[in-house]
């Protein structure tokens, strides 16, 4: 849609009307989003959390698997040894010399000294084995808390969304339309105080001789130059826009303004004037 070309041609009070407006309407957005509260980031830090589980159930599931394949891989080199052994000891009983009988000791001797560290690897291995898997049962358990408070918080967010969709539809195709009297320039400043903004307001009143966003004190001079509309001006502390609060629609009570006193007069003075009276009469 192209923005409307009568903004160029908008005085600084219409200006002012329309960002009013604006913010008022985006504030009643903010407040509808407020009542999603944290759910989103909630739910955002569910689906990271998941993610971490998944991953970590994921390697040790492939940990779990190596260490197995470890296991098969020791017991084939023990029966391998087991049958390297038998076969000297049949050897041993056909000897012909000690020189062929230490050599038979001596690979007897290796072959025990292999069964010994695959059995001892064998164990390390059933030991890790034992470990990751209670610790694959404990991400897998925390997974499915995660898995159904994710469900739960999600179907929450839906119940809320669905239930302020329409209201929130209508505020935003409001504000769209107020957008596109802005001028690009203007808006786009707007929307940057905005931002910058803790309570996402950019534009305020003077309230009391003080900036509405940010409470400082504004000089009698600006508050002039504000209530005469000549241009935008903005706060010198927080830089919100600035607009009084009668352009706005804001009513505020004026101070009662105190009466003049009579003055009395004196007493010897009182005399004299009734006296005067008295002899015109």
């Amino acid at each position: 849609m192209a923005r409307k070309s009568e903004n160029a041609e908008m005085t600084v009070e219409q200006k002012l009307e329309a960002l009013y407006n604006l913010q008022q309407l985006l504030s009643q957005i903010d407040e509808i989003r407020t009542l999603r509260g944290e759910l989103p980031l909630e739910i955002q830090d569910l689906e990271d959390e998941i993610e971490g589980f998944t991953h970590r159930i994921g390697k040790l599931t492939e940990e779990i698997e190596d260490y197995k394949s470890k296991i098969s891989s020791g017991k084939a080199k023990i029966a391998e040894a087991k049958a390297l052994k038998e076969r000297y000891e049949q050897q041993m009983n056909e000897v012909k010399n000690n020189r062929e009988y230490d050599m038979l000791s001596h690979e007897i001797k290796y072959q025990d000294l292999d069964i010994e560290l695959q059995e001892k690897r064998i164990g390390e291995a059933e030991r890790a084995i034992e470990e990751r898997q209670q610790t694959l049962l404990a991400s897998k358990s925390s997974l499915n808390d995660h898995r159904s408070e994710l469900d739960s918080k999600r179907e929450e967010l839906g119940n809320i969304i669905e239930e302020t969709r329409n209201e929130e539809e209508k505020l935003r195709e409001k504000a769209n339309a107020i957008e596109m009297t802005i001028d690009q320039r203007l808006l786009t400043s707007f929307k940057r105080i905005r931002k910058n903004s803790r309570n996402g307001l950019g534009i305020v009143c003077v309230e009391r001789d003080a900036c509405g966003g940010c409470f400082n004190k504004i000089p009698p001079q600006r508050q002039l130059d504000i209530r005469m509309r000549k241009k935008i001006i903005v706060c010198e502390y927080c830089g919100r826009i600035m607009i009084d609060p009668e352009l706005a629609g804001i009513k505020v009570e004026k101070p009662a303004e105190e009466k003049p006193k009579k003055r009395r007069l004196s007493t010897k003075k009182a005399k004299t004037e009734k006296k005067k009276e008295e002899e015109e009469k």
